[in-house]
């Protein structure tokens, strides 16, 4: 997929970013037997694809006309 913009994207990085640090504190506050805490990383983690739905409608996204289209067509 040389060519590939493929998740490189404001909202993409935006989006796993916090999904990341929602994964990190449900994490945690499992290993703590918290878990009010532990439900908060997971609304942390939905966040985070509300966050990069949104960048995506605000055009930060990779656009889907672009998203189907093979390699070799964006090669010219």
């Amino acid at each position: 997929m040389s060519g590939s913009s493929h998740g490189h994207t404001p909202a993409a990085w935006t989006g796993v970013i916090i999904a990341f640090i929602g994964f990190c504190v449900g994490g945690a506050f499992t290993v703590m037997a918290q878990p009010v805490g532990f439900w908060a990383g997971i609304a942390i983690v939905a966040l985070g694809g509300v966050v990069g739905g949104i960048m995506r409608q605000m055009g930060l996204g990779q656009s889907k006309t672009t998203a189907h289209q093979p390699a070799s067509a964006t090669e010219s």
